[in-house]
């Protein structure tokens, strides 16, 4: 399957990405190498102990660096040193309530960082492509029964969602101030991805790793806002629509460099439901509501609209929400059996390509160049 998807467009390229030990940016690697693309990773330690990076066996597949972002001579040098033809920009602080303690690194990393990589690439000759991975939670949330889409106000409560939009116009402002002209002509994009969900995700104050470490202690599971509505989706769901985006970045280089919403189809779906969906699928388990970080604000209700990459991409999600959770839960129960995790997680992403095929989602036969 890999030598059919993307026309090998990653084959033997080098694929630089921020925040590659983070629970998204791990997938990404671990996908990109199953592309055949050269990886070379800038982030800090592993967030958490364990981690899909360590599990997978990273460290030893890519080129790695440990380095904050927010040294721009670090990444300006791994940059001319490694030249990468694929940028994809992943690190961030990248929790809400940790924004509420941790406001100034979250708005330094989430910001500061974003201008250091934009930077570093305006001043190479080897990258065509950007694409900054940003949060459904930029846009300013109204709390209605709205599917946000890209011309929608930028905003954002908390300093994790107030960073995120942030980090949207710095794009938005490097790709029309430095990069839509003939000497500097690097494609410039973002993605607005809704909540992901998948193997692998160790977080603290995340709705399944919460769900696995109370299953394990055979506790309640403790949850915060069992009502809010969130655009669920399997990880596996943006990272294929980035790779797709990416592709055509790639071979038109003007036409796709804008802001792209990743979600869910339907996304009428409530943090409870989400969570009895799990312990269903785990066997047992039993849960309650939290009443912990009851004066700090999230958002009860958040959508997105996705009609703009379905209709100008052909992309669309293959699983369901109840697959999704299955494909989760079935990670965490072959990694608590000591398994190879690389090659698990492998063929995940072949199950998901296979799926995808088998249901003719366009995306994977079908490139909008």
């Amino acid at each position: 399957m890999k030598d059919f998807i993307f026309e090998n467009v990653f084959l033997d390229k080098t694929a630089l990405i921020t925040g590659h030990t983070g629970f998204i940016g791990s997938w990404l690697t671990t996908w990109l190498i199953h592309l055949g693309a050269n990886v070379v990773g800038v982030s800090l330690e592993p967030p958490t102990n364990p981690s899909l990076y360590e599990s997978n066996g990273l460290k030893e597949r890519i080129i790695d660096y440990k380095k904050d972002i927010r040294d721009y001579s670090e990444v300006e040098a791994i940059i001319k040193e490694n030249h990468p033809e694929f940028v994809f920009h992943l690190a961030a602080q990248s929790l809400v309530l940790r924004s509420y303690m941790e406001p100034s690194e979250t708005f330094s990393t989430n910001t500061m960082g974003t201008v250091n990589i934009l930077e570093a690439i305006r001043n190479s000759d080897s990258t065509n492509v950007f694409v900054n991975f940003t949060s459904d939670k930029c846009y300013e949330n109204k709390e209605i029964d709205y599917p946000y889409n890209e011309n929608d106000k930028l905003g954002g409560h908390d300093p994790y969602s107030a960073s995120k939009a942030t980090s949207e116009i710095i794009t938005n402002s490097f790709r029309q101030s430095f990069f839509e002209n003939n000497k500097n002509q690097v494609s410039i994009s973002t993605i607005r991805a809704g909540n992901v969900i998948g193997g692998g995700d160790w977080a603290e104050n995340r709705l399944i790793p919460d769900c696995i470490r109370h299953f394990e202690k055979n506790e309640k599971i403790i949850i915060r806002n069992p009502n809010a509505i969130r655009p669920w989706q399997h990880v596996f769901e943006p990272i294929s629509g980035m790779l797709l985006l990416a592709y055509n970045m790639k071979k038109n280089p003007t036409k796709f460099n804008e802001p792209w919403n990743i979600g869910p189809n339907s996304t009428n779906v409530t943090v409870k439901e989400v969570v009895e969906k799990v312990i269903k699928e785990l066997g047992n388990g039993s849960w309650e509501e939290s009443k912990d970080d009851a004066d700090l604000h999230e958002a009860n209700i958040l959508k997105l609209d996705s009609s703009k990459i379905q209709n100008k991409l052909n992309w669309s999600q293959c699983l369901t929400l109840d697959e999704a959770i299955e494909y989760t839960i079935q990670w965490y129960k072959v990694f608590t059996e000591k398994n190879d995790m690389f090659d698990f997680s492998i063929k995940q992403i072949e199950n998901y390509l296979a799926k995808a095929n088998l249901l003719n989602i366009k995306w994977i036969k079908e490139h909008n160049v």
